[in-house]
């Protein structure tokens, strides 16, 4: 299955595993920067809360032995080396950026995922053929800057180095001057960087896993998706005066393309999704007709036919609303990420491991972006999905079994070393 990219057989390492406790303590610990009363995490990117978190995990790699190199956008990789340094690294990462009302394990987890292997590794004296590395990646949430996924889109070539630092945030903070403050303004490598397989574990921010009772998902890919600008513009007038049919009411219509949007989201099922997230109707007077509203729309699906299919269906909703009835409606598409595929080898790898591990494992389709979307387009690469308590994420209220959570981080380890191949192993360490 993965002849491709590592045909060498191996060393008996079946029986190894990692400390799930020490998992579990690293999150906590972690968490506590940053941490709300609610019990969630507020670290948004680039503040002085990020950079204590880079701080403490910068000093866990340190401690294993591992160097550290902070790209120009604030990418920190965290190298261990390998019996044949000259080959392009096996990557785990994620980001520990949060949303304002974050949880503890978005991100964070992928990272010290990363980092337990790390840890794992150095207690059985095992050395990787290939070196591996654990990468934090900058501005995942999008929640200070964007645009979303930044770092890893810079990695990726998805958009410029330049652009990403001159973004600024709503106190017109750019992120060249936040990178600069917390200390990680690095330096851009001087040519592509190379990488043999990269590897994202993730909780999956999602209810399906729990629903069937599964402890790991081989994330087959990601959900394309369009965003939307959509200004719907009638006219504003007295609620009592006004008869019913006279009316030019924005709110009205604005609540017809809502149901639009979720119709369209249903006629493409499984995969297809339509929300509306954010809107804002003017005046917002209570007896006045709302003459104005503006709304965002946001399509995905799991491939490209589909994603125009509901496209061109939400561009034929908005010309019918605006037929007659005096309304104007503006549609302006501003985001586009094509449905992003991951390798199937280490898809099938990661499934593979799950079912040597004795974990239960089904195929799932990521809804959410992810650095690994970014990924995909320069490297072979994959997720691990485990559990989330009720679906719930990008709250406070965010949770994960420990248990769940280890035994991902053990798909994981494997599966990098599989790729990673063992170079040497030292008898005589724990």
């Amino acid at each position: 299955m993965t002849a491709r990219l590592n045909e060498r057989s191996e060393p008996d390492i079946s029986g190894l595993r990692i400390d799930g406790d020490r998992l579990w303590a690293s999150l906590m610990q972690l968490a506590r920067i940053g941490a709300t009363e609610k019990g969630g995490v507020c670290r948004l990117a680039l503040t002085d809360l990020d950079g204590q978190g880079r701080d403490l995990v910068r000093r866990w790699a340190t401690e294993l032995g591992c160097t550290v190199r902070v790209d120009a956008i604030g990418n920190l990789f965290m190298r261990r080396a390998g019996t044949r340094d000259d080959l392009p690294p096996v990557m785990a990462g994620s980001h520990i950026d949060t949303q304002p009302t974050g949880g503890k394990f978005d991100g964070n987890y992928g990272v010290l995922a990363g980092i337990e292997v790390l840890r794992t590794l150095n207690e059985r004296g095992i050395r990787t053929e290939a070196p591996l590395e654990v990468v934090a990646w900058t501005n995942e949430e999008g929640s200070r800057f964007v645009p979303v996924m930044m770092g890893s889109g810079v990695f990726a070539g998805a958009f410029t180095l330049e652009h990403a630092l001159a973004q600024r945030d709503r106190e017109g903070v750019s992120v060249a001057e936040a990178l600069d403050r917390i200390g990680y303004a690095g330096r851009q490598p001087d040519g592509p960087v190379p990488v043999r397989a990269y590897f994202e574990a993730h909780i999956e921010q999602g209810p399906v896993l729990e629903a069937h009772d599964t402890v790991i998902g081989a994330v087959q890919g990601a959900l394309g998706q369009r965003w939307y600008d959509v200004i719907i513009q009638g006219q504003e007038a007295h609620a009592g005066p006004t008869p019913m049919a006279m009316r030019r009411d924005a709110l009205l219509a604005a609540a017809r393309l809502i149901q639009s949007v979720n119709d369209i989201a249903l006629r493409h099922a499984p995969h297809g999704r339509g929300t509306v997230g954010w809107i804002d109707s003017f005046p917002n007077s209570r007896n006045v007709i709302p003459g104005r509203v503006r709304l965002t729309v946001d399509l995905r699906a799991a491939d490209d036919q589909v994603l125009d299919a509901m496209d061109q269906a939400l561009a034929q909703a908005c010309s019918e609303l605006g037929e007659g009835g005096g309304l104007s409606v503006s549609l302006e598409p501003v985001v586009y990420f094509p449905p992003q595929a991951f390798d199937p080898e280490l898809v099938g790898l990661v499934g593979e491991y799950a079912e040597r591990l004795s974990y239960s494992v089904m195929p799932v389709i990521s809804g959410a972006g992810h650095d690994a979307v970014y990924l995909a387009r320069v490297a072979p690469s994959a997720m691990i999905f485990v559990p989330c308590k009720n679906g719930i994420s990008h709250n406070e209220v965010e949770d994960a079994q420990p248990d769940h959570l280890e035994a991902g981080c053990n798909v994981l380890l494997h599966a990098m070393l599989r790729i990673a191949g063992v170079g040497a192993i030292d008898r005589s360490a724990s």
